[in-house]
């Protein structure tokens, strides 16, 4: 079953509707959908990372917020690489393409085709809006 995250509202309605097609590598994702879902995760993964520095600058060893960093990243791993595939989809692109990551400079050109525009009704979804 797909869950249309499109009529979510709001920065935490996209993030979450992202979660929600965990492993959707069908479909298209909009810019706002795509980057709202970046953005948040950026933000707790780097508030993680901050805890975790703080926790160690303090003399203190933590086990346990070490393990919920790697699982917060491991979760999150397949639902980024899932709508940054529905976004190139949108774009009009093949969501291989964001298999240049792994090259030098591959990120940045996947980072150009992110910020695409929709190129409207294409092979991936006819009707996105």
């Amino acid at each position: 079953m797909t869950v249309d995250t499109r009529t979510s509202v709001g920065p935490l309605g996209y993030w979450a509707g992202c979660y929600r097609r965990y492993a959707t590598f069908t479909g298209r994702a909009t810019r706002a959908e795509y980057w709202w879902f970046t953005l948040i995760n950026g933000i707790i993964f780097a508030a993680l990372i901050g805890l975790g520095i703080l926790v160690e600058d303090s003399g203190e060893s933590s086990p346990a917020l070490g393990l919920l960093i790697l699982v917060f990243f491991v979760a999150g791993f397949l639902p980024t690489l899932a709508v940054t595939c529905r976004r190139l989809h949108d774009a009009g692109l093949s969501g291989w393409w964001q298999l240049l990551g792994f090259i030098p400079l591959g990120s940045f050109v996947v980072l150009i085709m992110t910020v695409l525009a929709s190129d409207g009704p294409n092979q991936y979804d006819p009707d996105l809006l």
